[in-house]
């Protein structure tokens, strides 16, 4: 065989899909837990500033995204070593490495864990669907303060109302409590803090971040269907796996029949 179509022959044992599923899952994962990351960090230095200058009234919620970034740390690890192992799971059982290396056989336990996975995969899918709407809630209350501000700017060139009247409550969302001073800005000031790097910064990567988290839910339904594909591969390879031992062994004992018979004969003879 040349180099050519020994090359030809490993590409063909390469399984696309887990490829694909696994690049789009880290790919998602990373959008979202680098820029959410980033994002809360921002967050919390807007509220610092702007809507709640007294460190005791904002302290549960700068724990609460303390300890929801230590979660993005482990969600990113945990992904990194469950896509590697789903694509190795796709490189065993795809069809192509039988026909590369042969026939392998295939055991209960090898059933059992790709069954696993398949069951694993859509808890996770369920999970990430709630953090891709979780991530959305960010997104569409940095919408409403960015939308305030425009409304603000387009008030102040037609001079029909005047900007200061124009207010975002930041204590509405629950974040903070009511008693959080000054807990809301208005007219130039919130057009202000619209303008800050932090809010442009935080409002943009909350985005991406929503963004990510819908890769991730799209990767691990790819994931799903491979893993299902896969389970019934296995499924239907154990079966004809048994018929053949079954075969195998009955066309030994007809041999072994027909030896008998033959030695016999000549005993006869």
């Amino acid at each position: 065989m040349g180099c050519f179509e020994c090359c030809i022959k490993c590409l063909g044992g390469v399984p696309y899909a887990s490829l694909v599923a696994t690049i789009l899952c880290f790919s998602g994962v990373a959008l979202f837990c680098g820029c959410g990351h980033v994002a809360l960090t921002g967050t919390v230095s807007i509220l610092e500033q702007h809507f709640s200058t007294t460190a005791s009234d904002h302290a549960l919620l700068s724990e609460v995204i303390q300890l929801m970034q230590y979660v993005i740390y482990g969600i990113a690890s945990f992904f990194f070593l469950y896509g590697i192992i789903l694509l190795a799971e796709g490189f065993y059982t795809t069809s192509a490495v039988k026909e590369l290396h042969g026939e392998f056989k295939t055991t209960a336990c090898g059933r059992c864990i790709s069954g696993m996975f398949v069951f694993l995969t859509y808890v996770l899918g369920v999970a990430w669907l709630g953090v891709f709407g979780f991530s959305a809630v960010p997104v569409f209350m940095f919408y409403n303060i960015w939308s305030t501000c425009e409304v603000i700017k387009s008030f102040q060139t037609n001079m029909t109302v005047p900007g200061d009247q124009i207010c975002v409550d930041i204590r509405q969302y629950g974040i903070i409590p009511w008693n959080a001073v000054p807990g809301k800005a208005c007219g130039p000031i919130l057009e202000n803090i619209c303008n800050t790097n932090e809010f442009y910064m935080s409002y943009h990567l909350f985005i991406v971040a929503c963004a990510g988290a819908g890769a991730t839910v799209i990767a691990l339904i790819h994931f799903l269907m491979i893993l299902s594909s896969n389970w019934a591969y296995l499924k239907d390879a154990s079966k004809m796996q048994a018929y053949q031992d079954i075969k195998a062994k009955e066309e030994q004992e007809l041999q072994d029949i027909q030896s008998r018979s033959k030695e016999q004969l000549n005993s006869y003879t």
